[in-house]
């Protein structure tokens, strides 16, 4: 059974009606839900470089070490293709010094993995070079992480490279042996891929797989009314919000058989990162977070669509 991780984002109030608790409190709160690990929010309000001196690094990794608690990663929030649109500024150093400052922070709290992102398409600009930019930044923050003895995963979340195929191509041409993946399965889910296609996208990912996230999602409809028609216009795309593991749509089974399968021994977490059905009180926050657990632990999973 793989290691459990809660992504602290789920209680730091980032979405509309979810409560807020800091960084200590999220930690206890992990402990008591029982996660063997924490994904750490590496900005504020929890873990940003900005606010946490050595002192309270070593005061931080010793609340860790009494409740217990590992670090499964941190989660870094950079976007290699800020600023694209004004080569003058030096957006790229600024992304790579800030991964640079959180490799140290991960050593310092005892883990290797830095959880990051790729970056958002930005209109009028080439996708060619939203891919270069990409590409020289991760390699370059790769390197620099490496000093700390840190390895990079790469998300599936942003618009380069959120397809399975473009993610492998991006990481082989990165060509660092400390840069890899954090994939996860509702990416695919809403690009359409499901089931065995599924699967086939975890093993070809499997060399490079050092961390994955869960969430499940159900599509809300969206239309829009027209007065002029007193009718309604052609849909537009549905919006996702959250529910619980094993309500939504992603297809947890198979993303799960096939890690199983390429023996993957990584962390899997667990975050709140959206609307979340039942609203973002403490209390509704804790009954999905138990939720998951029992999903993981009792291995609902292997049962779905069976008999």
């Amino acid at each position: 059974m793989w290691k459990l991780a809660l992504h602290t984002v789920s209680y730091a109030g980032v979405w509309r009606g979810q409560a807020r608790l800091g960084m200590e409190e999220t930690l206890r709160r992990a402990k008591e839900l029982g996660f063997e690990g924490v994904m750490l929010m590496a900005k504020r309000p929890h873990v940003s470089p900005l606010d946490y001196s050595e002192d309270d690094r070593r005061r931080l990794r010793a609340l860790l070490e009494e409740l217990g608690l590992a670090v499964a990663c941190l989660a870094c929030y950079p976007d290699f293709t800020a600023g694209i649109d004004q080569p003058m500024m030096p957006f790229t150093e600024v992304q790579v010094l800030y991964i640079a400052s959180l490799a140290r922070l991960a050593q310092d709290l005892g883990t290797k993995t830095l959880r990051v992102f790729t970056g958002f398409e930005r209109k009028g600009i080439p996708f060619e070079a939203h891919w270069d930019a990409c590409v020289r930044g991760l390699k370059e923050a790769a390197r620099r992480a490496a000093d700390f003895g840190v390895t990079l995963a790469v998300q599936n979340h942003h618009d380069v490279a959120s397809h399975h195929e473009a993610l492998l191509w991006l990481l082989e041409e990165v060509d660092e042996p400390n840069c890899k993946a954090a994939f996860d399965a509702w990416a695919p889910c809403l690009q359409g891929i499901r089931g065995e296609e599924l699967g086939a996208a975890v093993r070809r990912m499997a060399p490079f797989i050092a961390h994955t996230t869960c969430a499940d999602y159900v599509p809300l409809p969206r239309w829009h009314h027209d007065p002029a028609l007193v009718n309604y216009a052609a849909p537009s795309p549905p919006v996702y919000w959250a529910v619980p593991m094993g309500e939504g749509i992603v297809d947890y089974p198979a993303f799960f058989q096939a890690l199983e399968e390429v023996g993957y021994e990584g962390w899997v977490a667990f975050e709140m990162c959206a609307p979340l059905r039942g609203g973002g009180s403490l209390e509704n926050l804790d009954r999905c977070a138990r939720a998951f657990l029992r999903y993981m632990r009792e291995e609902r999973w292997r049962n779905i669509g069976k008999g």
